[in-house]
């Protein structure tokens, strides 16, 4: 069970480019940070320059790309450059923009990808916090058909499908069994817009930078030839036949589906919202920021609710140390011996169950009516799977014991009862230094902390 640790940065980078319902000329730069900070926004060229979390909750709006707000501080179409970090597995970065948005670039993620390739990531000491999905958790807006369904999954997949009301473009679907394969598979698609959507945005005074070089447009509605000719010029392109349906663009589709592809290219950047990499399968059908972001919101919530999540626990899968090698380690035996065998082992980490049955000892004066195990060997069990994990340190485990010295921070949430299987996770806090640990625990019955406690214990060695 090795951990995996947060990444950052290994340096700074910048890009240049113009805010695609501005115009504005922006520079956005992304910066190091350090471990267990997320992401964050800056507007640097606000006074004060302000700092914004990126974070489901700070969205407030949805219609034309993602946008997210504090006050007065706001910064649109966000979700590109997220969609990158989040895919690329970068954890902590400090983002700097000098206007209202993230500059559109060629209306995909592509650049943001080059960029961190070339500046590089770099391994931080902190434990990079996975929220494993346990079972299904879906969004649906009955109103536009919209749905994202997560599954249970042993890594992070994404499917989207997509129906647009239209004759010309098909209904479609896009996959991406693997994040690795992002960059290549996804990150290039690009943004797209219909003719027949254009007109309103410009009436809206959006879509100021919008043209040929960030954007697909789609004209697949027939429209008078003088109506198609005034869009024209104020794009600045060449007028075209009013007659001929079609792709108008300067470059041709990366992919039959590469609309599809930049919908799930967003699906990614709304969830980098969410604050922590999922993993699990997301099936998404006519997905768009409004559904991601709610999406987004629910799995917030549920991560609330989970803030530590139980170890997975599979009884078919051989055990990782047996009862008979936890005997030849620890001097517990009977009534004391409290881990009855470790299901994982990390350097820094230890999982360890324990089946509460009706005959434990302790059961018949605690209490005969109502059995219930004494909290105080619950701790006592925590700090078993402790010793086990700070002795699997040494060299001739067998020659030393492990002694507490201080115990902080204890909480009883439930009653743990015959019939409970308990699940004891372990981390270390501090190295062994001296023979010296400082670790934090936590037991489990299901899905629920049911006691944690963060104690400090020292190995001896036996004369």
């Amino acid at each position: 069970m090795e951990a995996v640790k947060q990444t950052t940065l290994k340096g700074s980078f910048s890009l240049f480019g113009k805010g695609l319902h501005t115009g504005l000329s922006l520079t956005i730069t992304f910066n190091p940070a350090p471990e267990n900070t997320g992401y964050k926004i800056q507007r640097i060229d606000l006074p004060g320059e302000p700092v914004i979390d990126a974070i489901a909750e700070k969205v407030v709006d949805t219609q034309r790309g993602t946008v997210i707000a504090d006050g007065d501080m706001r910064v649109s179409t966000i979700e590109h450059g997220m969609a990158a970090l989040y895919a690329l597995g970068i954890d902590n970065c400090l983002i700097q923009v000098n206007g209202p948005e993230f500059p559109i670039l060629d209306g995909s993620a592509a650049m943001y990808v080059e960029k961190i390739k070339e500046i590089g990531i770099v391994e931080q000491n902190a434990t990079k916090d996975y929220y494993i999905i346990r079972h299904k958790i879906e969004v649906k807006d009955e109103t536009s058909g919209s749905c994202i369904t997560i599954l249970p999954d042993d890594d992070f997949s994404i499917t989207a499908m997509c129906s647009f009301e239209s004759k010309f473009i098909n209904s479609q679907f896009a996959t991406l069994d693997n994040i690795s394969k992002f960059p290549d598979e996804i990150a290039p698609a690009r943004t797209f817009v219909f003719v027949r959507d254009i007109m309103p945005l410009l009436e809206a005074n959006l879509i100021k930078g919008g043209d040929m070089d960030n954007a697909i447009v789609i004209y697949e509605r027939e429209v008078s030839q003088e109506k198609l000719d005034h869009l024209a010029d104020v794009l600045n392109v060449p007028h075209m036949d009013a007659t001929k349906i079609g792709y108008i663009q300067h470059k041709p589709l990366m992919w039959e589906n590469e609309c599809t592809r930049h919908k799930l290219l967003d699906i990614i950047g709304d969830m980098a919202l969410i604050g922590k990499p999922i993993k699990g399968r997301i099936v998404a059908t006519r997905p768009g920021h409004t559904v991601n972001n709610r999406f987004a919101r629910l799995m917030r919530k549920e991560i609330r609710k989970h803030e530590i999540q139980a170890p997975i626990y599979n009884p078919n899968e051989g055990p990782v140390m047996d009862n008979i090698r936890i005997r030849e380690l620890l001097p517990h035996r009977y009534p004391m011996q409290l881990v009855d065998k470790v299901i994982a082992m990390g350097p820094n980490s230890i999982v360890g169950v324990k089946n509460v049955t009706a005959n434990e000892p302790f059961f018949v004066g605690h209490f005969p009516q109502e059995p219930v195990m004494p909290g105080v060997l619950q701790i006592e069990a925590i700090a078993q799977c402790g010793g086990l994990l700070v002795l699997n340190q040494v060299e001739e485990p067998e020659r030393w014991s492990t002694y507490f010295l201080k115990i902080d921070n204890v909480k009883f949430r439930q009653k743990v009862v015959p019939g409970d299987t308990l699940l004891f996770k372990v981390e270390m806090i501090t190295p062994v230094r001296h023979g010296i640990s400082t670790m934090r625990g936590y037991v489990f019955v299901g899905d629920h902390v049911v006691s944690e406690a963060t104690f400090t214990a020292q190995i001896v060695k036996n004369k």
